[in-house]
């Protein structure tokens, strides 16, 4: 085989390596992304039904309930429009609390409870991811936009 060939064959091997070991790279980066999602876009079914991902909000207050003798606890967490009942089993972090702000991830089942893996509290309520933030501002805003229709329905002097 001449040189010329050998370098070309050498470098081909090497693109097609290449390329294996970034399909892989990529597909693994695929796997494990986990995305962010609030009780309302859950409620507006966009959150994914076979996969793993995060919902976050507050939890509300005189929601937990706690298995007798288990690790078993469950909890409702809320973005103030909408509310998602969560499942956990296991050690809940020393900063859960109710009333304040929580980011589990796990799956939704059939029922539409979150069936958390893992619950991780949020230490400083001043910080929110802007992503939950926006999320947590819209909902809120769709929320008061809903309550002043019913209150000028309510208050309209036709009636």
């Amino acid at each position: 085989m001449k040189p010329r060939n050998k370098r070309i064959l050498l470098i081909l091997t090497g693109l097609v390596a290449l390329g294996v070991a970034t399909f892989f790279v990529l597909r693994a980066f695929n796997e494990n992304l986990v995305f962010f999602y609030t009780p309302s876009q859950i409620a507006n079914h966009e959150a994914p039904t076979n996969k793993s991902f995060r919902i976050g909000g507050m939890v509300v207050e005189n929601s937990l309930q706690r298995e007798p003798g288990g690790l078993e606890v469950k909890f409702i967490v809320t973005d103030t429009a909408q509310s998602v009942p969560v499942q956990y089993a296991g050690i809940l972090p020393d900063l859960f609390k109710e009333g304040k702000g929580v980011v589990a991830e796990g799956r939704l089942n059939s029922q539409g409870v979150f069936v958390a893996s893992q619950v991780l509290a949020k230490h400083d309520e001043n910080y929110m991811p802007p992503e939950a933030k926006d999320a947590v501002k819209a909902a809120q805003e769709n929320q008061n936009k809903n309550n002043l229709a019913k209150t000028s329905q309510n208050t309209d002097p036709k009636k």
